[in-house]
């Protein structure tokens, strides 16, 4: 009995270094649950953070973009891609509103490109307002939605949007330094992230006077007169 104790002793130790081995190498979530991360205000589980539907600044800040007369008491403002082809159809009966309405009636023009469908959607929105920062946004408007079906199949468009831009009589150097850099491309942003944060998914979108206005009201030139009417005579009041 004598002799086999130190052997007794010796089997017992090495149990107790395998048995606290085992504890040192077991997880620590098995040991204690981990507590549940917590939530982000505003950001459900499985989905993005979501703009607000009315930041401050959306009431408050004026298009960049105006054409019309300054003391117009009707304000069309528009959200635009300029390879939508709705948009482009659009584009002539927009002008004859304004010819309708030389007075009464301002358009301002906001950038919306749905680049997920349409693939030049931003670069000819800088091209526009590549063309802006030489006092001509509206021309390349115009020449944009005009030429939509041509540059719009072209691979790739930018030549182009420099033709465009050389025949407006614009300095096509500084056209392409400007249409690629960062201040042009926060503009196009900028306008993008108010339609996001505006709840906008389609384009073109509408609002008269700061308030929406369903497209199914403004597909026309004789629906749009309808509205600038009555946005005329709520004026009135």
């Amino acid at each position: 009995m004598k002799k086999s104790l130190p052997v007794l002793m010796i089997v017992l130790v090495l149990l107790a270094a395998l048995g606290g081995g085992f504890w040192l190498m077991k997880p620590a979530n098995e040991s204690a649950p981990a507590a549940p991360a917590a939530q982000q205000p505003g950001r459900p589980e499985a989905q993005g953070p979501r703009a607000p539907a009315t930041p401050p600044s959306v009431s408050n800040e004026p298009p960049r973009h105006l054409r019309g007369s300054a003391g117009a008491p009707v304000l069309l403002e528009e959200y635009s891609d300029f390879q939508c082809p709705t948009c482009g159809r659009m584009h002539p009966i927009i002008k004859a509103l304004l010819a309708k309405y030389p007075t009464q009636l301002r358009v301002g023009f906001r950038h919306f490109p749905l680049a997920t469908i349409h693939p030049y959607a931003r670069e000819s929105a800088r091209a526009a307002e590549a063309a802006g920062s030489q006092g001509r946004f509206w021309e390349m408007h115009d020449l944009l939605y005009e030429k939509q079906v041509e540059w719009s199949t072209a691979n790739p468009a930018r030549p182009l949007f420099v033709q465009y831009a050389q025949s407006l009589g614009l300095d096509a150097t500084r056209f392409q330094q400007d249409i690629d850099s960062a201040g042009v491309a926060m503009k196009v942003v900028n306008d993008e992230r108010r339609a996001l944060s505006l709840g906008l998914t389609g384009t073109p979108s509408f609002y008269i006077n700061g308030r929406p206005l369903a497209f199914e009201q403004a597909n026309d030139l004789a629906k749009l007169s309808a509205a600038v009417e009555r946005a005329l005579a709520e004026q009135k009041k």
